[in-house]
């Protein structure tokens, strides 16, 4: 885990980190309006219902955003690798949270204050433009993952959610282990199925040589089959 002294450094250098685009000047004020924050593993960063307090941004480890549903079930809505935002869509709306974030594992995150965030950084244009096409892409996935999730079968449904993890977390480096351990559970949730049929078609999967798991490791043996069932719903 990063110190919180790296990880300022790290958030202000970093290409890919927002705060990057901010001048000199904003850099120098910003210190003055951020507090850092590890979250443990299974530790909630905020709940639904909560009222945003700020800007969240992960420096470092992975975060599920979710919705629980009838019966308690949750659906993952999301997950965030570093360098993402979290809960900034209720912030610009000036709403409540509509869903809940929790650690995947031991992370590391920077809260601006809801002053800055709109008093300076949404008043730098490059910043402004690059939170637009954030909101942008997220809304054309959220779009995508609704037909994936109500019109693709089992199979379908699953080995695009591990075709997303792969996207969005990449491999160990064996070049074919997932780069995050989820849960069966988390699995489920994320494929929109139940923890059974989830675990049944894993087996399955592994069965025709597509994965190989070990414990919460998966890895992806055939892309491009995976690729296929995915496509072919």
């Amino acid at each position: 885990m990063l110190s919180h002294e790296r990880g300022i450094k790290e958030m202000l250098e970093n290409p890919e980190s927002v705060f990057s685009l901010l001048t000199p000047d904003e850099k120098e004020q910003l210190l003055k309006h951020i507090t850092l924050a590890n979250f443990k593993k299974n530790e909630f960063i905020y709940k639904e219902g909560d009222k945003p307090s700020g800007f969240l941004f992960l420096i470092e480890g992975k975060i599920k955003i979710f919705k629980e549903g009838v019966g308690g079930r949750e659906q993952i809505i999301r997950m965030t690798k570093p360098c993402g935002f979290i809960g900034y869509r209720a912030l610009l709306a000036g709403e409540i949270h509509i869903a809940s974030a929790v650690a995947l594992e031991d992370s590391l995150a920077c809260h601006v204050d809801s002053e800055f965030f709109f008093d300076y950084m949404l008043k730098n244009s490059d910043i402004t433009a690059k939170l637009l096409r954030k909101l942008a892409r997220e809304l054309g996935f959220s779009n995508s993952r609704t037909v994936t999730l109500t019109q693709k079968h089992i199979r379908g449904r699953l080995a695009e959610s591990l075709l997303l993890l792969k996207e969005k977390y990449g491999y160990e480096n064996d070049g074919a282990t997932l780069k995050v351990f989820l849960s069966r559970e988390d699995i489920a949730n994320l494929s929109n199925m139940t923890t059974s049929n989830a675990i049944r078609t894993l087996s399955t999967f592994a069965g025709e040589k597509v994965i190989a798991i070990d414990g919460r490791k998966i890895r992806i043996l055939d892309a491009h089959k995976l690729d296929k069932i995915s496509k072919l719903g």
